[in-house]
């Protein structure tokens, strides 16, 4: 495989600048889990071997429960997930591949049922906030061997 640039070293006033958007979205008030879920649902969707080793890990240091990382692509048949998180997974999966599946309506009005305006704002954040990360792994081919759990 050919050897690509590092964002980091390539542009690093402007990757500082996205991690800290990325930080702040984290602290902006939803919980650390549900993010958690979000950022895998959307790592799997677009393939980001170094997200879902990252986010994997860190989910299950915040406590998640092994059984559901093992399904969270088939979370629409799985017991285990709340509404508000069959919600957000919806939005993350609508969002994710906006391109072929828009934002219906039905899937807004379960999103607004579940989460404040603040909260949608917040949730529609990190969506972007990891389809962003996601690229930027995939196309610099960036992998962190040392998050691996």
């Amino acid at each position: 495989m050919t050897t690509r640039s590092n964002p980091y070293k390539a542009a690093p006033e402007l990757m500082k600048a996205w991690f800290a958007l990325s930080q702040q979205v984290e602290k902006a008030g939803i919980e650390p889990d549900l993010l958690e879920l979000v950022k895998i649902r959307s790592s799997q969707i677009n393939g980001c071997a170094n997200c879902l080793n990252m986010h994997h890990a860190h989910a299950r240091k915040l406590g998640e429960q092994q059984k559901r990382l093992d399904v969270l692509s088939a979370w629409r048949e799985a017991p285990w997930f709340s509404d508000r998180e069959r919600a957000a997974l919806a939005w993350t999966e609508y969002l994710t591949e906006v391109a072929d599946k828009r934002a219906p309506d039905d899937v807004y009005q379960a999103v607004a049922a579940q989460f404040s305006a603040a909260e949608q704002a917040q949730l529609t954040m990190m969506i972007n906030v990891i389809n962003g990360w996601n690229r930027l792994a995939i196309g610099f081919d960036l992998f962190d061997e040392s998050l691996a759990a």
